[in-house]
């Protein structure tokens, strides 16, 4: 990712677009933030812009030497605790070694009513790539990390203790003309495996089955369309001025009468 230009990684402008598009439905301001990923400079400069005490945390050494960055993995991050009120994730959680650690880690550097918010690539994406790789003739080894589901997320956000936790998904469409292209994408955003240790190389004429297997996937216009799936997470660290759940049993409406026709 540090090696290629910024315009080759697409998913991270429409992370941080959604991100920050989240971020203005809430009316509080943010003095201190973390933004974990220093892959999009511009929602870095957005960031900074609004005033906030902004620090990075990124996996990559180069990208981190790049922007000023502390270079660290999430699930490492060594600061006092409570030490912001905004942590901004857009992507990366889902190939991090230690995920339940990490957000036990996040909710510990957050103060009082601060808010986690970001998002990943999630479970269900790549279906075409996921059946071309299993083609015939090729070796069954696992080739992209493991995917976090929607569900999972939630379990995990309340597990480690977050309030109000908040978990969705978009389904992002994205037609490619052929396998090799799609893989320039994944390099390019940081979605190919960082399985330890890594996967053997494709040999020659195993490459040449997927990209079969990939392109006989195709629509009548000879592009295959793949998808990714953006999973939006947000929770909040507790605070005795956060609305509460009603009571379980304390409704008084039935839901059997709710349900009901209109005569």
């Amino acid at each position: 990712m540090a090696r290629l230009p910024a315009p080759a990684n697409f998913l991270a402008p429409i992370i941080a677009e959604t991100l920050l598009d989240r971020l203005t439905m809430v009316t509080r301001e943010f003095r201190r933030t973390l933004l974990i990923g220093a892959h999009d400079k511009a929602l870095a400069d957005h960031l900074r812009a609004t005033g906030t005490d902004l620090c990075i945390a990124e996996a990559g050494p180069r990208l981190a030497a790049a922007n000023d960055a502390l270079a660290v993995e999430a699930d490492a991050i060594d600061l006092p605790f409570a030490s912001f009120d905004l942590i901004l994730w857009p992507g990366g959680l889902d190939s991090i070694n230690d995920v339940p650690g990490a957000l036990v880690r996040l909710r510990a550097l957050l103060a009082p009513d601060g808010l986690l918010l970001g998002a990943f690539v999630g479970d269900g994406s790549l279906p075409r790539l996921r059946r071309a790789v299993m083609a015939d003739g090729v070796r069954s080894i696992a080739r992209l990390h493991p995917q976090i589901d929607l569900a999972a997320m939630g379990n995990l956000l309340q597990r480690v203790g977050f309030a109000l936790p908040v978990v969705d998904v978009d389904a992002l469409t994205v037609r490619y003309g052929d396998w090799f292209a799609l893989v320039r994408d994944l390099r390019a955003t940081g979605l190919s495996s960082r399985l330890s240790p890594a996967p053997p190389p494709l040999i020659r004429k195993e490459a040449a089955r997927i990209a079969a297997a990939f392109e006989a996937q195709a629509d009548a216009d000879g592009r295959v369309a793949e998808t990714f799936r953006l999973i939006h997470f947000s929770g909040w660290a507790p605070h005795p001025d956060q609305p509460q759940p009603a009571r379980r049993g304390s409704g008084t409406a039935s839901l059997a009468d709710a349900l009901k026709p209109a005569p």
